[in-house]
């Protein structure tokens, strides 16, 4: 218990850090993944190659090199002056909505396609039958995969700790080489905190999936 009696402040400041972090990024994930989803089964083209771009791109970059591109490649674009922590937030918001975009696209095709053609046949337009009728019904099949992905980024921030990000990870580095304590306790408390956060999110989705269950 030493090690967090004797640095409490360091490990709660990483603790509340890794979840603005994941509260932040989720956040953005969401909107952009449920825009790209919305892309994806848009008539338009343009608006299709776009979203099947954006997820191809982002899901099959490694998230260490998109780091490395948003923290190297703003400055070098001339868009300098943005902290690491929205450089943080931006990537990881970025990586996960491709992910979150598959799920919500998985559960829009779960919607009967009778639901849209009877939405359109009393003149609802694609953008009304999509926000009224189709993602309401697609919500309750795309939730459980939206908090496991929740539950994955709340983990991949631990790469921001690399990039000059105050996190658990930071806490880790710092620790190891400022004391002596064993390296295994540290990451022991350090996975604690992890787990309470993750916890506390897969608590969360399950209230939320219960909530929207349709009683069968």
């Amino acid at each position: 218990m030493n090690v967090l009696s004797d640095h409490f402040a360091e490990f709660r400041e990483g603790f509340l850090g890794t979840v603005e972090l994941t509260g932040l990024s989720g956040l953005l994930a969401l909107v952009l993944g449920i825009l790209m989803a919305a892309f994806r089964v848009s008539p338009v083209p343009a608006l299709r190659i776009f979203g099947t771009t954006w997820v191809t791109l982002l899901r099959n970059t490694p998230l260490v090199l998109l780091f490395l591109a948003v923290t190297l490649g703003l400055p070098a674009l001339g868009l300098k002056g943005w902290d690491s922590f929205w450089l943080a937030v931006l990537t990881l918001g970025c990586y996960t909505s491709a992910f979150i975009c598959e799920a919500v696209r998985s559960g829009i095709n779960s919607v009967p396609v009778g639901q849209a053609e009877a939405a359109r046949s009393i003149g609802m337009t694609f953008n009304q039958t999509l926000s009224q009728v189709v993602l309401p019904q697609a919500t309750r099949t795309a939730v459980p995969p939206i908090g496991s992905l929740m539950i994955a980024l709340t983990k991949n921030t631990a790469i921001a700790s690399g990039f000059n990000v105050t996190q658990l990870g930071s806490v880790q580095k710092s620790l190891n080489a400022d004391t002596g304590y064993n390296i295994y306790v540290i990451f022991l408390w350090i996975a604690v905190c992890y787990i309470i956060i993750t916890l506390a999110i897969s608590g969360l989705f399950r209230l939320l999936e219960n909530r929207l269950a349709v009683a069968r």
